[in-house]
């Protein structure tokens, strides 16, 4: 193999391996955010069928566990996008200015997603769920079996 062909297989690998985590965080985010959904739900749906002071409680601590879980999300896409920007001038040095310039704009887009995540209120999140699935209800049924496969192999350990 020549340097060029060489070159050009390191970049599409870098390119390939990049995208890669990029699709993992953001499916991971997701998952954190579907699985403070369905914490919410289940303490919701529980606290109903119960009267009294437990009904209370319940819808209260499933606030907090998907304000908690909302929160973690936003803070690992905070995360990832920081640790893509601080590698981002690597990037540009080994594999050239373009790849620098997907990196910083992934960072851009991963602290953007983290913000209006924060931003948004529980009910909001569970709107935009509702409506992602009616458009894409292949899509979320994937996200769902995958997600549901990651928290298998969580449990499992």
């Amino acid at each position: 193999m020549n340097g060029t062909a060489l070159e050009t297989s390191n970049t599409a690998e870098a390119k390939s391996r990049f995208n890669a985590a990029l699709e993992e965080a953001r499916a991971g985010a997701m998952a954190l955010g579907a699985e403070a959904r369905e914490r919410a739900s289940a303490y919701r749906s529980q606290a109903s069928t119960t009267g009294g002071d437990w009904a209370a409680e319940a819808k209260t601590k499933a606030a907090e566990l998907a304000n908690d879980g909302k929160k973690g999300a936003s803070g690992a896409l905070t995360s990832l996008s920081r640790l893509v920007a601080d590698n981002a001038g690597t990037i540009e040095q080994n594999l050239g200015a373009k790849y620098g310039d997907y990196a910083r704009t992934a960072s851009q887009k991963l602290q953007e997603t983290g913000q209006a995540l924060d931003q948004k209120s529980l009910d909001q999140l569970g709107d935009d769920a509702r409506e992602f699935v009616r458009k894409s209800p292949g899509v979320a049924i994937g996200i769902a079996a995958a997600a549901g496969f990651l928290l298998a192999r969580l449990f499992r350990r």
